[in-house]
């Protein structure tokens, strides 16, 4: 890091961050970031006058350009997060790396395996920082979830499943729900069961999107015969958010949207409820775990600064940017084909 600016403790160099990208998530991104005393937004970049306008509004002595290219000749940064539209990822982060400025780039990594593998090239070949933005993995109730698994809580595990649906979003228009939903749970379901898929299969529909599928229902088949069942789409109503962990011991569910966790455990004798002469229930012991609450994307960017100030690793990598985008790619195939799709050694990363 080359930082010359002193943090107000005077122990450490303010980090110097520039945000390409001034939309949705950039805003979010800038509203953190704005909030740390360790960190000096440099730049930011957006084609929007009206965007470059407020950002100027909103952060003090910050440079903004149209250009993020520009940007990255004309600014001194440590660091820039990439918030632009997934088909221009690959450009403005390989551009970044080559300066030897750490980036932390939006999920998914890039439109296609190839892009994502040439920045994780480049990240190795610079020896710079590349982190993913997959901002479920630092939802607290996740964090949670994870810790138990890792500790032994289930056993056994026998299936992983997800729900993650809502109305189709305006903002996104150059990918659908594969690419841009289906990304966060495959990610996720890796990252729980510490493995990758050997056989991924998957349905999808184009309901009310003009160019692209907007529900996937996918199920992926993990060494040793565990399940995981991803249902993704634009078409609910409301904005849902689980994912339910089935084992030896009985249930993990995660509301990403609360932050709760909860685990259902089965009693030895399962007890029916009786209504008018028939049994629609049995239930298990079901408690509440404590989850203590924070914003996800603040504990995102606080492991991309500490990796930066650190030089890595990275909490979500490259690697795993790519792993995301190829089962989502996979996905989109076998829906396609009508086929299994069978994942051999080396089309993961």
């Amino acid at each position: 890091m080359t930082a010359s600016d002193e943090a107000e403790d005077g122990h450490e160099p303010i980090l110097r961050i520039a945000v390409a990208g001034f939309g949705s998530m950039g805003r979010n991104h800038v509203r953190n970031l704005a909030a740390r005393h360790d960190v000096r937004i440099v730049a930011v970049a957006d084609p929007e006058e009206s965007a470059r306008l407020e950002a100027a509004h909103q952060i003090a002595d910050v440079a903004t350009f149209a250009d993020p290219h520009q940007m990255l000749a004309s600014i001194a940064m440590d660091a820039i997060v990439v918030a632009i539209p997934t088909t221009l990822h690959s450009g403005v982060a390989i551009d970044a790396i080559e300066r030897h400025v750490a980036v932390l780039v939006e999920k998914p990594i890039a439109p296609t395996v190839a892009e994502g593998r040439r920045m994780v090239e480049a990240a190795k070949a610079n020896d710079v920082l590349l982190q993913v933005g997959h901002i479920e993995r630092f939802n607290p109730a996740v964090l949670e979830l994870t810790r138990r698994l890792r500790g032994g809580a289930l056993s056994r595990i026998f299936s992983v499943r997800t729900i993650r649906g809502g109305p189709t979003p305006e903002r996104i228009q150059d990918v659908g729900v594969g690419v841009d939903l289906a990304t966060h749970d495959v990610d996720i379901i890796c990252h729980l069961l510490e493995n990758q898929p050997i056989r991924i299969y998957a349905e999808a529909t184009r309901h009310v999107h003009t160019a692209h599928e907007d529900l996937v229902y996918g199920l992926l088949t993990f060494p040793g015969g565990v399940l995981g069942q991803i249902d993704v789409n634009w078409l609910t109503p409301e904005k849902q958010r689980r994912i339910v962990v089935l084992g030896e011991e009985g249930m993990f569910d995660v509301d990403y949207l609360t932050q709760a966790l909860h685990f259902t455990r089965g009693r030895e004798e399962l007890a029916p409820t009786y209504l008018d002469g028939y049994a629609p229930m049995i239930r298990g012991e079901r408690r509440a775990l404590p989850v203590a609450p924070a914003e996800p994307l603040r504990r995102e960017l606080e492991a991309f600064v500490t990796a930066v100030r650190a030089g890595g690793p990275a909490a979500v990598t490259g690697e795993d940017g790519v792993r995301a985008i190829a089962l989502a790619t996979m996905l989109l195939r076998s829906a396609v084909e009508h086929r299994p799709i069978e994942i051999g050694a080396g089309d993961l990363g």
